[in-house]
Order: C-alpha cells, then sequence, then structure tokens
C-alpha cells in the first residue's frame, strides 16, 4: 500500500508533465471521470460537504483499519478536486489521514488557480475528510 506522502509525489509529478493551466484543469476533469462514484443511497444531504459552492457528496466507510471514500459532485472541476483528495486519503489509516499534510495541493499550484469560493471549497472537503479520520479514529482506540 502507499502513504499518503507517495501519492501526494505522484500527483506533484503527474501536474508538473502539464504545460499550462488548460492541461491541467483537462486532467483534473478526466480524474473526475474515473472517480469512484458515491452509491445513490449515499447522496443525502448529510453527505453534502458545507461550503462549497457545488454540492459535492462524500461517504466515508471503515475497512480493515482503513477508510475507503466514495464521492460525486455535480461540477466537473470539483469533481476532479474531489477525486484527487480520495486519491490521496481513500484506503488509508486514520491516524495517517489526521497527520498527513497537504502541501502538495501548493506544490500543484492548485489553490492559486481556483475562484475563491472554489479554493473555500476546497478546504471544506478537506476538513470533512479530516472529520471523518477524527470519527473512525475514535471507533478504533
Amino acid at each position: 500500500m502507499q502513504t499518503i506522502k507517495e501519492i501526494q509525489e505522484e500527483i506533484i509529478d503527474e501536474f508538473s508533465m502539464f504545460e499550462d493551466w488548460e492541461e491541467r484543469y483537462q486532467y483534473m476533469i478526466d480524474l473526475g471521470k474515473d472517480l469512484p462514484l458515491i452509491e445513490a443511497q449515499y447522496k443525502t444531504e448529510d453527505n453534502i460537504i458545507k461550503g462549497c459552492q457545488s454540492k459535492v457528496w462524500v461517504h466515508a466507510e471503515l475497512n480493515n483499519d482503513t477508510i475507503a471514500f466514495t464521492a460525486d459532485s455535480d461540477a466537473i472541476i470539483t469533481k476532479g478536486i474531489i477525486a484527487i483528495l480520495i486519491r490521496v486519503f481513500s484506503n488509508q489509516h486514520p491516524s495517517a489521514i489526521l497527520e498527513a499534510n497537504t502541501d502538495f495541493i501548493d506544490a500543484i499550484g492548485l489553490k492559486e488557480h481556483l475562484s475563491p469560493t472554489r479554493a473555500n471549497g476546497l478546504v471544506s472537503m478537506i476538513k470533512q475528510l479530516k472529520m471523518y479520520a477524527i470519527a473512525y479514529q475514535t471507533q478504533l482506540n
């Protein structure tokens, strides 16, 4: 199993292959298309991330001491953003998620290329994924 840091480094490498942000946005859209989609039964108000301009649903399940995330969004760029975050944090131990930094987001230049509302949504997505980690960490202890 890859560590969060290894996955983040892969993402940084992948984004560095693109020459401009138009190509990077297209790549994020493609990542969103490959996102493990949340099952319809979990597309509820309880699973909507508050603070996002678009609708973003996230569901988390604990499987053998790791958290598996699924998600969806009604906006293609936002779907790409959550796909990146899920790639980093899914199938990781709650403590690893809680200890992980998100410097890779600055390293790929994502935050500076998002509108203020999307940047706030990004922060809300990270916060929600870490809240799931806190909840499951508590269950494991």
